[in-house]
């Protein structure tokens, strides 16, 4: 019997399923096809597969109605729903009962492969969860928000490095918390009633980072006019923290690795020695290789620093850790603006869940704080959403704003129908849109691509002289 992981399509169109078992015939995996519900509901019941790519319209019963029996007997199993109909209530719906993922036709190989390989890698990292939930799984930790596995693995990575005076490079993208990881190694440590030193490499300017790394002494240059401490003085005994590592000079990049090597350093103008004990950790969000080969980085130092490696990853792939960020900072941010919202609606659950969140973390804390500040209400709606988020929503319905407009007037579509004129189109397009945003003509205008003034500029000119 194969030891590779089982997935079931569920897939009535032959020529559809073949492209799909093309897409995915270099996967480890086993693929097995099936064309009805009756069938997929056989083969889940005698073989458990690990995943199921299930298509909503089949022959025989709906898709959910598939889901929904799954769901209640319980199988392990995680369930991508495909459909070719997509709205944001279909979303909605689907994710209630239990539908890991949602993929709209038509999408590519890449799109469903990434797919399979993510669920298919979370489930086995669910049974190694599992295994071990006493001692791995932790809502938060440190300043962090989240259970999701790959966070779990980051709080595993934090516990081993932090009693070590071993250096911690740490990457991933804006926004994902870097510092706040830096900071939970050292507070997770020794020497956490020591001082915890932060220094943005990318925020200082060139010329004032060695002193503000190593200090100077009074006159070293014009404005010198006492001497400081840098922040390798402050933080003896404590940790040293270098955001942005790439970002920095490569003549001080030269002295920081004499100084990494040997716990000494002069500050800027002197030329006495001093030695500290410090606990360097580091950060970047670009590839240090890539800096590396384009002559940015230098090795010898990227080698010293990347003794722990340890990587963020993006909001995007930390599943339900989405919402309970998203709950503590409508919670927080509700509390100090003293407003009174306390919970989403399942279709802005389903857009924060799917937006890509190029910012990570902290574009999120920002939408929350701008919704909390510009608004008053119990619930945050879709109306609440600031830019980009309505677009995003906006694209979602746009297929079923297209269809229902189509079809709400099939005579329009009709050889024999009279032909209307562009600016009687135009009004009642405009109309319709507004009516589908419920009167927020801000939404209406994202929705159509244009600006708000325009839509109010034309309904000035539609009221009688």
């Amino acid at each position: 019997m194969s030891d590779k992981p089982r997935v079931l399509l569920v897939e009535d169109a032959a020529p559809q399923a073949k492209i799909y078992q093309q897409y995915l015939k270099d996967e480890m995996i086993t693929l097995t096809h099936v064309d009805t519900g009756e069938a997929a509901k056989t083969f889940i019941a005698a073989n458990l597969p690990e995943l199921i790519l299930l298509d909503l319209k089949l022959p025989d019963m709906d898709g959910q109605e598939i889901l929904s029996w799954i769901r209640q007997e319980d199988y392990p199993c995680s369930v991508v729903i495909i459909t070719g109909h997509s709205t944001v209530d279909i979303a909605v719906e689907v994710m209630q009962i239990g539908a890991e993922d949602f993929l709209e036709k038509p999408f590519n190989a890449d799109r469903l492969k990434t797919t399979v390989r993510n669920l298919l890698t979370k489930g086995r990292l669910q049974h190694i969860v599992d295994d071990f939930q006493n001692t791995f799984e932790r809502e938060g930790y440190h300043g962090f928000i989240g259970a999701s596995l790959p966070m779990q693995a980051v709080y595993r990575i934090i516990d081993a490095a932090a009693p070590s005076k071993a250096t911690v490079f740490i990457t991933g993208e804006s926004g994902t918390g870097k510092e706040v990881c830096a900071e939970a190694i050292h507070n997770q440590g020794a020497r956490a009633k020591q001082p915890f030193i932060a220094l943005n490499c990318g925020a200082i300017p060139r010329e004032l980072m060695e002193s503000e790394i190593f200090g100077h002494v009074k006159g070293a240059f014009s404005g010198a006019v006492s001497e400081r401490k840098g922040a390798a003085s402050q933080a003896d005994g404590g940790t040293l923290f270098l955001d942005e590592i790439c970002e920095m000079d490569m003549d001080l990049q030269t002295k920081l690795l004499r100084f990494i090597q040997t716990s000494s350093f002069q500050k800027v103008g002197g030329s006495k020695q001093e030695n500290v004990d410090v606990r360097f950790i580091c950060a970047t969000n670009r590839d240090p290789l890539e800096s590396i080969a384009t002559g940015k980085f230098r090795e010898d130092l990227y080698y010293r620093l990347h003794v722990v490696p340890l990587h963020l990853p993006p909001l995007r792939e930390r599943g339900d850790d989405i919402m309970s960020i998203s709950q503590y900072f409508l919670t927080t941010y509700a509390q100090e603006e003293a407003k009174k919202f306390n919970a989403f609606t399942d279709e802005v659950e389903v857009i924060l869940r799917r937006y890509n969140w190029p910012g990570n973390v902290r574009q999120l804390q920002n939408v929350i704080r701008n919704i909390v500040v510009l608004h008053n209400d119990f619930t945050v709606t879709q109306v609440h959403l600031p830019p980009p988020l309505n677009t995003a929503l906006n694209e979602s319905e746009m297929a079923h704003f297209v269809h229902t407009t189509s079809s709400s007037n099939n005579t329009d579509n009709s050889a024999d129908a009279p032909i209307k004129s562009l600016a009687c189109v135009e009004r009642e397009t405009i109309e319709r849109a507004i009516n589908l945003c419920d009167g927020n003509i801000p939404k209406a205008a994202a929705l159509l691509d244009v600006s708000p003034s325009t839509i109010y500029r034309k309904k000035q000119s539609w009221q009688p002289e």
